[in-house]
C-alpha cells in the first residue's frame, strides 16, 4: 500500500492502516522521543502520546509537504507540550555566555555514552540542546516553542554544553 492510500485509510479510522503507519514510522519517531526524554520508558510514553496525537490530527494533513516532516513536528510538539504542562521548563535566570561547540574530538567517548549524558541533563537544558544542536532550530524558534525568551534559550544551551563538557571530561578521566 502506498503512503497516500495509507494516510487516506488512517483518516477513515481503519485500524490496520494505523498499525501499518505505526510500523513504518515508530522507529524514526522513537529516536526523536529518545532525544527529548530522560530514559527509554519516558521515550516510549512520549512515542505513544505522539501517535495518539497523529491519529487524532491526521485529518489535518493536506498532502502538502512531507508527511514524515509533519509527523516529526507533531512528535516534537507533543513532547514539548507535555513538558510545558508538567512545568519542567521553568525560566532560568542565570546569564551564561553562549559557547559554540561541545568538543568531543580527541576523546574515545561512544555515541551511546554521549546520548546517555544528554539524557541525564535537566529537562530544560536537554530539550534546548536537542532543539538547537541536533534539530537545527534557532533560539527565536526555540523560545517560541517553549514560551521563553531567546536569552533564556541561549542561557539554557550554554548551561547544557557546560554540563556536557564536565561529563565528557569525567568520562575521559575514567577511560584513562
Amino acid at each position: 500500500m502506498d503512503l497516500d492510500e495509507l494516510i487516506h485509510n488512517c483518516k477513515k479510522g481503519e485500524r490496520q492502516a494505523q498499525a501499518e503507519l505505526y510500523r513504518r514510522y515508530s522507529s524514526v519517531l522513537f529516536g526523536m522521543c529518545l532525544k527529548y526524554s530522560k530514559n527509554k520508558a519516558e521515550a516510549e510514553d512520549n512515542l505513544h502520546d505522539s501517535f495518539m496525537t497523529i491519529f487524532d490530527k491526521i485529518d489535518q494533513f493536506q498532502f502538502k509537504g512531507s508527511f514524515e516532516g509533519w509527523i516529526k513536528r507533531i512528535t516534537v510538539n507533543t513532547v514539548l507540550q507535555k513538558y510545558r504542562k508538567d512545568q519542567f521548563l521553568n525560566v532560568v535566570t542565570d546569564n551564561m555566555e553562549e559557547s559554540h561547540e561541545v568538543e568531543t574530538e580527541g576523546t574515545d567517548i561512544s555515541l551511546s555514552t554521549l546520548l546517555q549524558h544528554i539524557q541525564e541533563l535537566p529537562n530544560k537544558y536537554r530539550i534546548t540542546f536537542n532543539l538547537y544542536v541536533l534539530d537545527g532550530f534557532s533560539h527565536k524558534e526555540i523560545s517560541e516553542m517553549l514560551g521563553t525568551s531567546t536569552g533564556t534559550s541561549k542561557s539554557n544551551l550554554a548551561r547544557a554544553k557546560s554540563i556536557l563538557r564536565e561529563k565528557i571530561e569525567k568520562t575521559k578521566i575514567n577511560i584513562a
